[in-house]
């Protein structure tokens, strides 16, 4: 079984619900995938529409992942996929590494259902921690093969033999054979078992250091094809027809002025109608020419929301996640002896994921089998929908996802494979599916809103003595205090979302930590302490103490006043494995109240850093994506309608929002790599809100910060 991290992590991944249903049984379902173990995630069709997060025994022959050809080129098959956080690089040096071959001479296989071995998904930041240390394994076995294999041929002991530069050689005899020499393009057939021993990172000559991105060339020059460029023979555009909002139902459609253009044809085929063409600009012509009625029942906005959170629990059987060390008369008589008491909410809006590529799929049927170019973080995933969706076995379905622009934690589902894919069936020919910026905007899911209530206690001396945490909706992600408090509760509550919601960047890490780090700082300043002093006095977990203080001295922190109308605010947190601190400047112009962050310094530690200038710049890209939800993004809705759909009125970040910005990278060799994907998003926000009280005196509790008065300078 799937062990309990897993397991919380693959329930904060779900997606509540799904744009195409279709109606199968359990065994039925179970038939068509394969068979397996389907991890519970609530109820079963929820689990469905996640792809069935199943339990697999990954294969343990090296072959199903390492190959050496006759050349000595050596391919690595995974199916993680690559989305812009450069795993194809990072997990490439570590093969290489242990392989004792070239960085050059790996070419990584990533996210095609049929080339690699099965794979949950690429989210959670577990790339590194899990596939990681899978494929230095295959490596090792992979050389320890090689050397013997030499040393059979030259009748030597294998431990005299070296392995370097993708060559065996023997040094009392030079005798040298390059790997392809050896195997002549042959699988290597050994079956792993047990742990074989990893090069020390202390040793490390191409893993730890900072290799240009794989392939890098052909995203600068326009050669790379993301899902949205692929082109097949015969290829039709589709469209779908979407609602006119969230519960609608269809009154009536006219597809006649469609049915009379040229070249068009109108698909029917369930829920779905559609249409194909020979060309993009037509298919768009034909959907807006069919005349549809809806019934679009009223739903709440977002002056509703927070208290529609409140009064909606879910009412399904899932209990909600976490932590309770005491009773609850223990944690009032707790806060019963605390000198300062403080009880606030505070609050996070839905967003969106906004990827610079919108959702694509090119399908395409040979026989029964089907074939999908899409872009996913879950290709095995979309595989099973598919084949649920059509009824057939999972083995006839292909699904390939080559590099794509982005997902943010955002494109775990199939829904456009699927729509390609009821297309090109119904019209015999490959269908490419390209949502609209508005299809993106209105038609993915969100990151989950939020409503979060922190009561604390502590005494005269900065010492915490009482802690409760109650999140609504958002999620439990990083929910637990890191800070020492004997009398705690952290707890996530379920409830009714009026939007379709899911996996983001962080999960709900970036709601909790706002809620408490800004709690901390209110803390802090009742008490008349420095907040940095405040935190470090309740902290005694040294890898978070660690990277306060790098990031307090390398910001300057405590050294000088700040200049009139400017602040300074201090956040941390951990998850996942990395630990993160984060100082923020901001200057506040005393006539318009705009807000302009001058400079971010944050330290990042995460174990034993693989590629520092990739580390460097996922900490960097989760930054300035955290301005846009610190200060401006939210999502905007009445009635079952998105009400801001395109970039023109969903503010993300732009270049003159950017401050000066400084990573610190703290390197653990003697600790497991973790992932850096998600966690370097969470500091930034409460550092922000810690920062305009500092230098205006206003406490800003609610995300984004401009709603509530805090307006970026543009």
């Amino acid at each position: 079984m799937l062990d309990d991290e897993v397991n919380l992590e693959l329930a904060q991944q779900e997606i509540r619900e799904r744009l195409h249903w279709f109606q199968l049984d359990r065994r039925d379902f179970l038939k068509l995938c394969g068979g397996g173990l389907l991890v519970g995630l609530g109820a079963s069709s929820r689990a469905q529409e996640a792809g069935g997060f199943r339990e697999h025994e990954l294969p343990k022959d090296v072959s199903a992942w390492v190959h050496i050809g006759e050349d000595s080129k050596v391919t690595v098959f995974t199916g993680k996929v690559e989305v812009g956080q450069n795993i194809r690089t990072s997990l490439a040096q570590l093969v290489a590494e242990e392989l004792r071959v070239p960085f050059d001479a790996i070419e990584m296989v990533m996210g095609d259902t049929d080339l690699t071995p099965w794979d949950m998904g690429t989210f959670g930041s577990r790339t590194t921690p899990t596939m990681g240390p899978q494929l230095r394994t295959m490596a090792v076995t992979a050389r320890q093969l090689l050397i013997e294999a030499a040393a059979q041929r030259w009748n030597a002991d294998p431990s005299t033999l070296m392995a370097a530069e993708g060559r065996v050689t023997n040094p009392k005899t030079s005798h040298s054979l390059t790997y392809g020499e050896i195997t002549h393009g042959q699988n290597l057939t050994e079956t792993v078992s047990g742990d074989p021993p990893f090069t020390p990172a202390s040793a490390w000559k191409i893993a730890g250091t900072a290799v240009p991105k794989a392939e890098g060339r052909d995203f600068v020059t326009g050669k790379h094809q993301y899902p949205s460029d692929i082109v097949r023979p015969g290829m039709m555009f589709g469209k779908v027809l979407r609602a006119a909002g969230f519960n609608s139902t269809l009154v009536s459609a006219d597809t006649s002025g469609a049915e009379k253009m040229a070249g068009v044809q109108v698909v029917r085929d369930g829920e779905l109608l559609g249409v194909v063409a020979a060309d993009a600009w037509t298919a768009e012509q034909a959907l807006s020419a069919i005349q549809a009625k809806w019934n679009v029942p009223p739903q709440i906005s977002n002056k509703e929301l927070f208290e529609y959170l409140k009064n909606n629990p879910e009412t399904d059987s899932r209990e909600g996640a976490g932590f309770s060390h005491v009773t609850p008369l223990a944690l009032q008589a707790a806060m019963a002896t605390a000198d300062v008491k403080l009880a606030q909410h505070y609050t996070v809006q839905y967003i969106a994921h906004a990827p610079l590529e919108p959702r694509a799929a090119v399908a395409e049927w040979t026989g029964g089998r089907l074939t999908v170019w899409t872009g996913t973080q879950r290709p095995f995933g979309v595989r099973d929908e598919l084949a649920v969706a059509f009824r057939i076995p999972a083995a006839q379905v292909r699904v390939i996802m080559p590099d794509m622009g982005s997902g943010y934690g955002g494109k775990h589902t199939g829904e456009c494979a699927v729509e390609a894919a009821r297309l090109a069936k119904a019209a015999g020919k490959p269908v490419k599916v390209v949502w609209t910026r508005e299809e993106e905007f209105t038609w993915a899911y969100f990151r989950p809103a939020g409503w979060i209530e922190i009561r604390s206690g502590a005494k005269r001396d900065g010492r915490l003595v009482a802690w409760e945490h109650h999140n609504y909706n958002s999620g439990p992600a990083a929910i637990g205090t890191p800070y020492n408090v004997a009398n705690k509760v952290d707890q996530f509550h379920p409830t009714q979302s009026p939007l379709r919601q899911g996996s983001y960047r962080g999960l709900a890490a970036t709601a909790n930590n706002f809620a408490r780090e800004v709690h901390m700082d209110e803390l802090a300043h009742a008490v008349s302490m420095d907040p940095l002093e405040f935190r470090l006095k309740n902290l005694t977990d040294q890898r978070l103490r660690t990277v306060f203080q790098a990031a307090a001295d390398h910001f300057g922190w405590g050294q000088s006043k700040p200049s009139a109308g400017h602040g300074v605010g201090i956040a941390g947190g951990a998850d996942k494995g990395g630990y993160i601190a984060t100082c923020v400047e901001v200057e506040v112009d005393p006539a318009n109240k705009k807000v302009r962050l001058r400079r971010v310094v944050q330290a990042w530690e995460s174990g034993t850093i693989v590629n520092p200038d990739g580390l460097r710049n996922q900490i960097m890209g989760a930054i300035i994506q955290a301005i846009g939800g610190a200060l401006f993004e939210a999502i905007q809705f009445r009635d079952g309608r998105i009400l801001n759909a395109h970039f023109a009125d969903y503010r993300v970040p732009r270049f003159s929002d950017i401050p000066e910005i400084e990573v610190i990278l703290v390197d653990r060799k003697d600790l497991p790599s973790a992932g850096a994907g998600e966690t370097g998003i969470v500091g930034l926000a409460p550092a922000v809100s810690n920062a305009i009280f500092a230098a205006t005196g206003i406490r800003l509790r609610d995300m984004p910060m401009a709603a509530a008065g805090a307006e970026l300078a543009s």
